[in-house]
């Protein structure tokens, strides 16, 4: 049976607690991520949920680092397993997508290891000049 979901931007909808659990426990790339460190990167961040419109429980969250003018960080995209399948990373994304357009941004970014091809639908793929991209590594990522 189809999911009857809600896409959100209403910070005040988002489970923390099983956004923490699901990125923390299921994710790849913030495993370990404690509590601390995701309430503050939720505080600096647009966040974004989408829910089962039955009964309110949140199946998928996604969050946006940006300037709101010129460059946005597309991260945290997360669907919990039970979900998955029903549309709710479409959903997220295109939300997502919708809800930046009128910022009319240079360019939205993201790294992802396995879900590039739900990002090509919303046109997302190479850097146009990958030799101009660098990266930092923080001393954990060393």
């Amino acid at each position: 049976m189809p999911l009857d979901i809600e896409f959100s931007s209403d910070p005040g909808r988002l489970d923390r607690e099983r956004v923490h659990a699901w990125l923390a426990q299921e994710s790849y790339w913030a495993a370990g991520r404690s509590r601390e460190t995701q309430d503050a990167a939720m505080a600096a961040s647009r966040n974004y949920g989408v829910y089962d419109a039955r009964t309110g429980a949140q199946l998928g969250y996604a969050r946006v680092i940006t300037d709101g003018v010129t460059f946005a960080w597309l991260c945290d995209v997360f669907v919990a397993v039970e979900a998955r399948g029903h549309g709710i990373g479409i959903a997220l994304v295109d939300g997502i997508i919708e809800e930046l357009a009128p910022l009319d941004l240079k360019r939205i970014a993201l790294t992802t290891a396995d879900a590039h091809g739900l990002y090509e639908r919303f046109g997302f793929g190479p850097p146009p000049q990958p030799d101009q991209w660098m990266v930092r590594m923080g001393p954990a990522m060393r």
